[in-house]
């Protein structure tokens, strides 16, 4: 079901299944177009009519303000995530994997959360059509997917916070085995530092090759990499 953002009133669908004592899953992804790591999509079911003002878009947040609410996200929600690796990536290009990642992530929430399934009502997700028409006991779960869900859903909004927050720690310990590359800054995005280290050094064992393939052009840089980790 795909609806236009711009007609949905803030907490439009959490305020309607409240009401009715059920609850709605919010999903969202984090790294979709990073040149290196995996891409970590977050799954969401906050408790019955708990809210928070820092409930947004995580790109909306300073670093302190995410930190803060996903502390309060994780005491007062049931949530999930699952990762698509750089190699899964490459290998099913990035479409399937925001897809298998949404998967896995509502999968083992639906299976690890303290409610009955009949209690979910729906799931909403950003942008991308989700369903699980080969999971035939969840038939009764409805999916709505619109743009900048983020926006207009705080379940969303909760959900790209815990994407960003876990993706960002992970991408800072890759930042210590490889600092070169400076993850810890970049995140794995295409900043002018890391494009630059790239076409110099070559790609990490966590680039993705389908993603900097332009930027590379097929050059070597065996001797140059061996010098990062010496």
């Amino acid at each position: 079901m795909k609806i236009n953002y711009k007609t949905i009133s803030k907490n439009f669908f959490e305020q309607k299944t409240w009401q009715k004592s059920q609850y709605l899953c919010g999903i969202d992804e984090v790294g979709r177009g990073s040149l290196a790591g995996p891409m970590l999509t977050a799954a969401v079911i906050l408790h019955q009519n708990k809210t928070h003002p820092l409930l947004k878009d995580s790109k909306l947040l300073t670093k302190e303000e995410r930190e803060t609410a996903y502390h309060w996200i994780i005491k007062n929600s049931f949530y999930s995530f699952a990762l698509a690796s750089h190699h899964t990536i490459d290998k099913i290009n990035i479409y399937q994997a925001t897809l298998y990642t949404m998967k896995q992530a509502l999968l083992q929430l639906l299976h690890s959360m303290p409610i009955t399934q009949e209690k979910l009502k729906c799931v909403l997700i950003d942008a991308v059509p989700l369903d699980l028409n080969h999971k035939p006991q969840y038939k009764n779960i409805e999916f709505i997917s619109f743009d900048k869900g983020e926006t207009r859903s705080t379940s969303v909004a909760a959900a790209s916070i815990v994407a960003k927050v876990t993706r960002d720690a992970l991408m800072q310990k890759f930042d210590t085995l490889m600092p070169a590359y400076t993850f810890k800054k970049n995140k794995g995005y295409a900043s002018k530092d890391h494009t630059n280290t790239l076409k110099h050094f070559g790609p990490s064992i966590i680039h993705r090759t389908t993603f900097i393939k332009t930027i590379l052009k097929e050059e070597k840089y065996g001797e140059k990499q061996k010098r990062l980790f010496c």
